[in-house]
């Protein structure tokens, strides 16, 4: 158990630890000559039950409220120290307000220099105590009086002490290691050590660690446990460690950084929070307010945004916290805002959400998120958050410091469906699952020439909407579930089978004829058809386009469709002019004579067979590429298989596209060299 001191200045809280513990807490030169604690002070002992408990002696003057906040964010207990000559102080309020705010619900409090006070001061010191503590999580503290002089009641405090140890569970270890740095110092033949409460988790010696927010890599090289050798750090002990590495020093490392486990290392300056204010603020916190954070050890700027109304004093509200450099946190954290000036404690909540928007941060899902957050057990905050949205898992884990063993319990007990590296609820699963079927039943209707619809259209257009990746993985689920089909780029139904509309059927069936028979190799152009038909030259353009999709045309040029027959017909012709010359080398005017074409329709035929390879070209001579011959139709001069880029369904690969029947655009023929 880690016990925590808290009180005004000069009401014997250093005093108290060494009657307790036999330890002067009081560390430095200046706190010696001046005699009150300036710094952080540390003693432990065992009360008398078998453990060690560790005190955490703070510093009782105004000014130096932030370093009392360095060393109350980690402990178990309070010890509430109250003067029976002064009675209840400014600063036994402010400490009171900030215990309160760190939800710290348990204390004990000492009334100390009881000798200085008779029963009748006692009885009414006590009761300024009990006022104080009225309405606060702490109203039913004991109230104890002790004497560090005189020794009286220092043996009941420590029965009481060790009775709150007993019952004091043990903090969970299954997390990832965090160890809050309140102390950077260096040892003579040890090197750098840092000292701190371990918040989460547990760390070994040898294991790798980081120093967060910085970066600085570092190995465990010793562990000390509540002032003891030991192996092993463990969450909720008092810890100094021994660190090693090549950039860990002394003044590489200071007070507000945290160790972590290298997972964790992951520094925001923004997160969004709830906020209390203390009834005590002189009026509302608006827009941009200014303020500085103080979370475990760590202090920083801040400015203050109210994602609803301004938050008057006495009442809270959710907030964004901008800060003016990136921090160590996690989740759940507990903070407290002091004003730029560090003379109040404005007020102080807990973080919920370490990467949050800087637009829409008001938007009603944010606020629902924002509260969804805010659940201690992370099953249960998984299980409203997915209720709302998709959970990126890797960053819920990470950012609650949780195991892969806790991550998976939440999973289980939120029952939620994973995506990819995402969380939903079996309701929205569900529901992407049948948009899926419904928005490519409703393409497939509107368009069935084409074979699907494109991956990123259909990744936009369902909601919500999911990053690529998870997108994907949900894609090839629903694949491997026969709910629909990946082909290539696209994205259909099963049963699906690429064909005209029956409007565009109908007009191919008016078209085709004009393509066979003895003008076959000077069919009429696109705008011929248009002007023939009485149609728009695009409406013509695009359905000739579907043709070529399905491998019943071959576009030869701009406005030249070729049946596909007609282009193998042709590659036939091709074949037997290069074998009628002595070295297989042919001239464009000896394919126009046997096509019975235009010079110029024939240059356009023979240009567009150079591009897909079927010839090479030399100057005014072309050879046959026999590596190539099969690309819109059987061989015609072997019986052996096509090749497979000849077929309704190959795949060029390039970007996944469908090539339409053997028309790869992407590729280039051979070198004529070869």
């Amino acid at each position: 158990m880690i016990v925590g001191t808290a009180g005004h200045i000069d009401h014997g809280k250093t005093a108290l630890v060494t009657a307790l513990t036999g330890t002067d807490a009081d560390r430095l030169a200046e706190e010696k000559a001046r005699g009150i604690t300036i710094d952080l002070g540390f003693a432990y002992a065992d009360l008398g039950g078998g453990a060690v408990t560790g005190f955490v002696d703070v510093p009782g003057h105004e000014r130096l409220i932030h370093t009392m906040l360095a060393g109350a964010g980690g402990i178990d207990m309070a010890l509430l120290v109250v003067a029976a000559d002064d009675g209840v102080m400014p600063q036994t309020r402010e400490h009171l307000a900030i215990l309160n705010l760190l939800g710290i619900g348990r204390a004990i409090v000492a009334l100390t220099k009881a000798d200085l006070a008779d029963d009748a001061r006692r009885g009414a010191v006590t009761q300024q105590i009990r006022e104080a503590l009225s309405g606060s999580a702490l109203s039913d503290a004991p109230v104890m009086p002790v004497s560090s002089l005189t020794g009286e009641g220092i043996t009941a405090l420590k029965a009481a002490l060790a009775a709150a140890e007993d019952e004091t569970a043990a903090t969970r270890a299954d997390g990832l290691f965090r160890l809050a740095v309140d102390r950077s110092f260096t040892l003579s033949g040890a090197g750098t050590v840092v000292t701190g409460t371990v918040l989460t988790g547990q760390a070994r010696i040898g294991d790798q660690v980081v120093v967060s927010p910085t970066g600085i890599v570092a190995r465990v090289r010793g562990i000390h446990a509540l002032n003891r050798p030991a192996e092993i750090a463990i969450a909720g002990q008092r810890c100094a460690l021994n660190l090693a590495g090549e950039a860990v020093a002394k003044d590489a490392i200071h007070r507000g950084d945290v160790v972590v486990a290298p997972p964790l290392h992951a520094p925001t300056d923004r997160i969004d929070a709830w906020l209390d204010v203390l009834a005590s603020e002189p009026k509302p916190l608006g827009t941009w307010f200014p303020a500085r954070l103080h979370s475990h050890a760590v202090e920083a700027g801040a400015r203050i945004v109210p994602l609803q109304d301004a938050i008057a004093p006495g009442s809270g509200g959710p907030v964004q916290i901008v800060l003016d450099r990136p921090i160590a946190a996690s989740v759940l954290d507990r903070f407290i805002l002091r004003d730029v000036s560090a003379s109040r404690t404005i007020g102080g909540g807990r973080f919920a959400d370490l990467r949050p928007p800087a637009r829409k941060r008001r938007a009603p899902e944010r606020l629902a998120l924002i509260a969804a957050a805010l659940n201690d057990a992370p099953g249960r905050a998984l299980a409203a958050m997915v209720a709302i949205a998709p959970i990126d898992l890797g960053i819920f884990s990470r950012d609650r410091a949780l195991s892969g063993a806790a991550l998976a319990d939440a999973e289980i007990s939120a029952s939620v469906h994973r995506v990819g590296g995402l969380a939903l609820s079996a309701p929205v699963a569900q529901g992407l699952q049948r948009d899926l079927t419904v928005m490519l039943k409703s393409f497939h209707d509107g368009s069935p020439e084409m074979p699907g619809l494109g991956r990123e259209k259909l990744r936009l257009s369902v909601t919500p909407r999911l990053p690529k990746t998870d997108f994907v993985e949900l894609l090839q689920a629903e694949a491997q579930a026969g709910r629909l089909i990946l082909d290539g780029a696209f994205v259909r139904l099963p049963g699906h089978e690429v064909r005209l509309s029956d409007d565009d059927e109908a007009l191919w069936a008016r078209i085709a004829p004009a393509l066979a028979g003895e003008a076959r190799f000077r069919p009429p152009r696109v705008r011929d058809f248009a002007t023939g038909l009485g149609l728009d030259e695009r409406e013509v353009r695009q359905v000739l386009k579907l043709t070529q999709k399905l491998g019943r045309t071959d576009q030869i040029a701009r406005d030249h469709f070729f049946l596909r027959t007609t282009t193998a017909e042709m590659v036939a012709i091709i074949v037997d002019v290069a074998a009628a010359t002595d070295d297989g080398w042919f001239t464009a005017p000896a394919f126009r004579d046997r096509v019975h074409n235009g010079r110029k329709v024939a240059i356009e035929i023979l240009d567009f067979f150079d591009r897909m390879g079927v010839t090479l070209r030399r100057g005014d001579l072309r050879r046959i590429n026999p590596h190539r011959l099969d690309l819109f139709g059987p061989l015609p001069v072997s019986g052996r298989e096509s090749s497979p880029v000849g077929r309704p369904d190959f795949k060029s690969g390039w970007g996944s596209e469908p090539v339409p029947g053997g028309f790869d655009s992407h590729s280039l023929p051979p070198d004529p060299g070869v």
